[in-house]
């Protein structure tokens, strides 16, 4: 099974997504030629490769071809290296105005706030920018000449761009507004990702645990968190943390690009990799490389056999509240499992038998919160082998709304699928369906979604709108 893994040990954005793409071999007449189906108008994409870090790769970007000067590219249809330093991220920290207030000082052409990945290099008038709504990119993407796997995808990512503008906002879907050349830059992006994920003919993508930096930046609105609010929006249930680096590395684009394409989201799987790819961020980051790495190779199938430790521990003299609160600190700690079986000790005393699952490397600090958060003096543990169904998080559109479902398999055999009860639960409040009546849309829209793979059943399942073979 051949698989694409991005690897986001500094982040990720549009632009560093096309320059990996392209550093794994994906020609920049391929992305031409793909780009001139879509009217975008006169612009000029340019591919350069540079160091990060001691690591060489792409650096994509893309011009408007009007004010561009094109013979200070170093472009050729065998350079694989490019890299789009987009401000995509930018698309997701505009003011409560509802529209992306570029904010670009007019001496320099530069964002006022720093980003770790991305630094405007596109010179513009932004004095007379047109705007684009959520439906004029629709309507863009839908009567270009794009395959229909390059629209439905890049048509999702701006919509869930737009989403979760529209909820930090305040406002609805169609109020959220993207100025011309934002939209330009954001455009190119996605649909060139796209482009590229389908021209590698990759069967599964799966991506790592996402990284962004600390602190704030500065719009004209004033200081925001990081991570962006467009990104956290997007990135719900993603795992995600923070490093000691003062720059935004996970743009809007970026966070929309792994929430459309991810299969699933941890560590390397075991595979074989057989072209490696990456793509450059415009800053150089101290201590690590500004860089997106890709990895493409086959998917080695094994059994899915796990050595985990079961942790136990009787207690007959603790709050159901402390309990509860324990479970939790728990799960945040890395427990597999967590559960409470009721027993009776001696002289016939009521009490609680907790048990842990976790994998031997979470172990002592499963010991440490039994220990400082419970009242037990003692604990007892064991290891043991579990056998787990390959597991994937798909989501099907229903007419109750998205919703996220778990899929289970071995050897590519689908032989679970559970539908997830936080996005059913938000989804029967928002449409106001009975619960139950959700989880059944979900499985029905699954199935429906996935007929081919019902009289197929050895053949892997994919997102919605399958990734080409």
């Amino acid at each position: 099974m051949r698989i694409l893994y991005l690897d986001c040990f500094s982040g990720i954005s549009g632009d560093m997504t096309v320059g990996a793409l392209a550093d794994l071999g994906v020609k920049p007449s391929t992305f031409e030629w793909e780009l001139s189906k879509i009217d975008l108008g006169d612009c000029h994409l340019h591919f350069e490769r540079q160091t990060r870090g001691g690591i060489a790769g792409v650096k994509f970007d893309v011009h408007n071809g009007a004010t561009h000067d094109h013979s200070q590219d170093d472009y050729s249809q065998d350079d694989h290296s490019h890299e789009h330093e987009h401000h995509d991220h930018d698309q997701g920290h505009r003011g409560s105005d509802h529209h992306y207030d570029h904010n670009i000082d007019p001496e320099t052409h530069e964002h006022p706030h720093e980003h770790g990945q991305h630094d405007h290099h596109h010179h513009h008038d932004h004095g007379n920018e047109a705007v684009r709504r959520i439906s004029d990119i629709r309507n863009l993407i839908d009567r270009s000449d794009l395959s229909d796997f390059v629209k439905q995808h890049a048509s999702s990512i701006f919509q869930r761009i737009g989403e979760a503008e529209a909820k930090i906002h305040g406002a609805s879907l169609e109020e959220v507004q993207f100025h011309e050349v934002g939209g330009l830059d954001s455009i190119v992006d996605v649909v060139l990702a796209c482009v590229g994920i389908e021209a590698l003919k990759v069967d599964r993508v799966r991506c790592s645990a996402l990284v962004e930096g600390q602190g704030t930046f500065r719009f004209s609105h004033g200081e925001y968190p990081l991570p962006g609010p467009a990104a956290l929006e997007i990135l719900k249930n993603i795992p995600i943390r923070q490093v000691d680096i003062p720059f935004e590395l996970i743009t809007p684009t970026g966070a929309a690009i792994v929430a459309e394409f991810q299969h699933s989201i941890g560590p390397l799987p075991e595979m074989r990799p057989a072209t490696i790819g990456y793509g450059l961020g415009t800053r150089q980051l101290p201590n690590r490389p500004n860089a997106l790495r890709a990895i493409l190779g086959e998917l080695e199938e094994t059994h899915s056999e796990q050595r985990i430790v079961e942790v136990q521990t009787n207690i007959d003299d603790l709050s159901p509240e402390i309990l509860g609160a324990t479970q939790e600190r728990l799960f945040q700690a890395g427990a597999l499992d967590v559960f409470f079986t009721p027993i009776q000790m001696k002289k016939g005393r009521p009490a609680t038998m907790l048990s842990v699952l976790c994998e031997p490397a979470a172990l002592p600090m499963i010991e440490d919160i039994l220990f400082t958060e419970t009242s037990t003096f003692g604990l007892r543990y064991r290891e043991m082998n579990r056998r787990i169904l390959d597991r994937d998080i798909v989501e099907v559109e229903t007419p109750a709304g998205r919703i996220q479902i778990k899929i289970g398999r071995q050897a590519g055999r689908i032989l679970q699928v559970a539908p997830e009860f936080e996005s059913c639960r938000v989804a029967a409040q928002r449409s106001g369906q009975a619960l139950k009546r959700v989880y059944e849309l979900a499985v029905e829209a699954f199935w429906n979604s996935h007929s081919a793979y019902v009289e197929n059943s050895s053949a892997p399942v994919e997102k919605v709108v399958e990734l080409p073979h």
